[in-house]
């Protein structure tokens, strides 16, 4: 029997570092029978954070999936990593989910990695629920966390409960529950019962007032959502949850609202209300619009048309490879189906690369445990092995009905370190496991310097190399020397300049002559790093099948980076034209004028080295405050903003990646340990002049 698309929920837990994704995660699989047993993050006993090095830090490095049963519905979990260093992971993640729910410590408020995953979910469209979490922590502001989630990410958040207390047991009015806004209750979770069982009683007297304010406001909100609703408020009529919920519900579903839950995960409170909100608020794939792609190679020669997908099994199948655990063995694709049936034991297509791949088996996920299946429909998620060709981001379809779906883009890495096999044997090891690291990573870089023998690997942070360096070292159990990480820097140009390339050369007693002329210029504007593009006019001046291997060579030589050897971005190429005799042509000529064109162009143009700029966001104590300010002054930084955050001092500011290395040492001395710190790469500016002479 067919699964009912409207009972499944594909859904992420998405937040900053330490606002206890991992933990609300726990507690979900553990109330939904999924599990026997409360992991514990402290411990390294959790069930998405399997891997050794997520256990040994405390910290989800991996996106892991868990699948469940609430109340019928089934779903589809990802517990994302919180550190920017992995936000491949979240990027992905977002790129095949249908809803997210957003954490937010309610000590800490919205951090700056709170910012990057709601701008991600933006990007993709995601309809969110939030639940502010760790009320039982000192310092709690329920309140504030939710004006921060209006002022600093823009969003309309509708709270649909509130806390009854705040802070530790040893407060006096320490946090002991929460008031459902929609029914007017009290749910309170006995801790003896570990939280499994929820009491629903009536609100305390000294809390109705309290209450009564809140659900005015919420329905206050709800307003522009529903005529009904807004009737029935101003008759000064009851109005019933079923309607809130469904007015909630499509507001959420057009990002238009975003549901905001509160508990305490470590204390086993407000999960199972969270859950409900799942179920209520967030989409199933019959609730999200039907998928656009292109088909690949139309039959006409122009622009490729667009076709649509509906989450239908009826209809053909498409499906998007979101990630790769590599191995020897076999390589494990996670891939989200869109629409038809895919079954074990058939072949599809990969339109991108145009090769037919085989699917052996198909396996739906619990972390690190699997349960084999013969048939997945529209709307699941499943772990493909077979696959040999198909990369991250690629689509994979049905063979008779082919479609290319939009890919996910990730950021380019800033930080670099080289590596070296102790030995030729070791050489070869080296290679095949970086090859498998990278096809697991799509922001993971490797390449090897011939001149040198070194193996530069690149990343996202240095806990990002500091986990691959781990990796090599334990798991793989490599013999290899391991460098100090150093900055990715960036080449572009200074200006625009417009050159003409030439190639005289004698072949079989025959002259073969060729002029390309091209211009170079800075281009910040550009989607790409390089972008190629050829002048009105200037296709014509080209003999028969000469241009596509001119602008093959300019691709060719672009990736080979600047003057310096580093590689190029926000740069312009614009082919404007050719010279080249009335005899037949000679595509050897054209090409290497096309790279004398190149080569002459960069030289003219001189060098403006790029380095990578972090913003950083510091949370301190006010007294330390004057120490980092001075700290970040000497490392380069602009200091862009200081706020207040209760006891805390919070400062965001931008420095050179070169300047930061060790930072998180640095500041543990400046604070006594008690200051924390998040930084994501925010662009590349131009390098001070002392920094570009070292490498001239």
């Amino acid at each position: 029997m067919p699964r009912d698309l409207k009972k499944l929920r594909n859904i992420g837990i998405i937040a900053h570092i330490d606002a206890g994704k991992t933990t609300v995660t726990e507690r979900m699989l553990f109330y939904c029978g999924a599990t026997h047993r409360m992991g514990e993050v402290d411990k390294g006993t959790t069930v998405t954070d399997f891997d050794p090095e997520e256990q040994q830090r405390g910290i989800t490095i991996n996106a892991a999936c868990v699948t469940f049963e609430w109340k019928k519905h089934h779903v589809n979990l990802i517990d994302t990593p919180g550190h920017v260093d992995f936000t491949a992971e979240v990027e992905r993640s977002l790129r095949v989910l249908d809803g997210g729910v957003v954490v937010f410590s309610a000590r800490e408020g919205v951090e700056a990695q709170s910012e990057t995953v709601w701008r991600q979910a933006d990007k993709y469209e995601v309809p969110r629920i939030a639940f502010i979490n760790k009320m039982d922590r000192e310092g709690a502001d329920f309140e504030g966390t939710l004006e921060q989630i209006r002022s600093r990410l823009e969003a309309n958040p509708i709270a649909i409960q509130i806390p009854v207390g705040v802070g530790p047991p040893h407060l006096p009015d320490a946090f002991r529950g929460i008031i459902d806004l929609i029914e007017m209750q009290l749910l309170t979770f006995p801790a003896v019962e570990q939280g499994a069982r929820v009491e629903a009683t009536e609100i305390p007297a000294d809390k109705i007032e309290e209450a009564e304010l809140w659900r005015e406001q919420m329905l206050e909100q709800l307003f522009n959502f529903s005529n009904e609703l807004a009737e029935l408020v101003l008759e000064g009529t009851h109005v019933p949850g079923e309607l809130i919920r469904k007015v909630l519900r499509d507001a959420a579903l057009h990002r238009l609202a975003v549901p905001v839950l509160c508990g305490s995960a470590l204390d086993h409170v407000g999960i199972q209300p969270l859950l409900d909100g799942v179920v209520a608020y967030l989409p199933s794939p019959a609730d999200v619009p039907p998928v656009n792609g292109t088909v690949p190679h139309p039959k006409k020669k122009s622009d490729p048309t667009t076709e649509t997908r509906k989450p239908d099994p009826g209809e053909p199948f498409c499906g998007l490879v979101f990630k790769i655990e590599a191995a020897k063995h076999g390589d494990l694709h996670f891939v989200r189906v869109y629409s038809g049936t895919l079954k074990s034991n058939s072949r599809v297509l990969n339109p991108g690369q145009d090769k037919k791949e085989n699917v052996a088996q198909l396996w739906h996920i619990q972390a690190d445990r699997r349960e084999q299946v013969d048939s997945v429909e529209a709307g699941d998620i499943v772990g493909v092995i077979g696959l040999r060709h198909s990369i991250t981001g690629d689509t994979i379809c049905d063979v008779q009905h082919p479609i290319l779906l939009e890919t996910i883009e990730f950021p380019e890495t800033v930080i670099s370190m080289a590596i070296e096999p102790e030995s030729s044997a070791e050489r070869k090891k080296l290679s095949e496991t970086l090859e498998m690291m990278k096809r697991q990573d799509p922001t993971f870089r490797a390449r090897e310097n011939e001149e040198t023998g070194q193996t530069l690997i690149s990343g996202m942070g240095e806990l990002h190399l500091e986990i691959i360096k781990n990796r090599l070292l334990r798991d793989y159990k490599l013999n290899v020397r391991v460098h100090k990480p150093r900055v990715s820097y960036r080449e572009t140009v200074q200006k625009a300049v417009e050159v003409s390339g030439e190639c005289h050369l004698q072949q079989a007693g025959q002259t073969l002559f060729a002029e390309v002329r091209i211009r170079l210029e800075p281009f910040p504007a550009g989607t790409k790093p390089v972008t190629i593009d050829i002048a009105a006019g200037a296709a014509q001046q080209f003999p028969d099948e000469t241009l596509p291997a001119v602008l093959q060579v300019l691709t060719e030589q672009a990736e080979g980076g600047g003057s310096l050897s580093f590689p190029l971005m926000h740069v312009k190429v614009t082919v404007l034209g050719a010279t080249a005799p009335e005899a037949e042509a000679s595509e050897i000529a054209f090409r290497r004028a096309a790279a004398d064109a190149f080569r002459k162009a960069l030289h003219e143009a001189g060098i403006v080295l790029l380095e990578p700029i972090m913003r950083l966001e510091i949370t301190t104590p006010e007294d330390n405050l004057g120490d980092f300010v001075s700290d970040l002054q000497q490392r380069r930084a602009l200091i862009q903003s200081t706020t207040t955050r209760g006891k805390m001092a919070v400062v965001v500011a931008e420095a050179p990646l070169s300047n930061l290395f060790g930072y998180s040492g640095a500041m543990r001395g400046l604070s006594q340990g008690r200051a924390s710190c998040s930084m994501e790469p925010a662009a590349y500016g131009p390098a001070p002049p002392e920094v570009l002479a070292a490498f001239l």
